[in-house]
């Protein structure tokens, strides 16, 4: 439309500030987003319930063994493209939450499976310690060592 009083036709800018979302992080039309689990959900397996984009909520399955950090790609569940019958993926990263307050019994449970436990349920730390013990029977053979 021409301008006020005659005037010429001019542009009109919109801009945009978006808050951030309370549960999701946008990356183009994926969305990630972290979810604490308990540690036994991680040793022994199991899954939850995690919001999607569109007001629903999707499950997600937590295979035994899962380690802090993994991420699960859910296909489809991320932001709708513009122009297109597709949507992004939606990453959800889990969070082994360690308990803070444990009762005297959770403790001695604990420790018993400590005490059970072999290299075959915790590679990763047995690695480490290997890795360790390597580096610190290579000092003791340098020369010159004490």
């Amino acid at each position: 439309e021409a301008g006020v009083r005659g005037g010429g036709q001019g542009d009109l800018y919109i801009f945009l500030s978006l808050a951030p979302h309370q549960f999701f992080q946008r990356d183009g039309a994926d969305l990630h987003c972290r979810v604490p689990i308990s540690m036994v959900t991680a040793a022994l397996g199991g899954g939850f319930d995690v919001p999607t984009i569109d007001g629903g909520k999707t499950r997600v399955k937590v295979p035994e063994g899962t380690q802090s950090g993994r991420r699960f790609r859910l296909g489809g569940k991320g932001m709708p493209v513009l122009r297109a019958r597709e949507a992004g993926d939606m990453y959800v990263q889990v969070l082994v939450e360690t308990p803070q307050k444990l009762t005297k019994r959770q403790k001695e449970l604990l420790q018993e499976f400590e005490q059970q436990s072999s290299t075959e349920t915790q590679p990763e730390a047995a690695g480490f310690f290997s890795k360790v013990k390597e580096f610190l029977d290579g000092l003791g053979n340098r020369p010159g060592a004490a």
